[in-house]
């Protein structure tokens, strides 16, 4: 199934869940969900951002 909004969401949630229960501080990751699964990179990054606004996690987004 191809990704929503909304599941994407969720997706990064329990991604800074994860980071801040194991000590992770610097996320690289290409631009996801913007493939092949067609999301609006604009939208995902102002989601990203949303979810990780509250946090020193650094994220670095590659385009490939």
């Amino acid at each position: 199934h191809k990704p929503t909004y909304e599941n994407m969401r969720k997706s990064l949630e329990a991604m800074k869940a994860h980071c801040l229960n194991n000590g992770v501080t610097d996320i690289s990751m290409p631009r996801i969900g913007c493939g092949l699964d067609r999301l609006d990179w604009n939208k995902v990054s102002a989601i990203l951002g949303e979810v990780f606004e509250d946090t020193d996690i650094k994220i670095t987004v590659y385009t490939l």
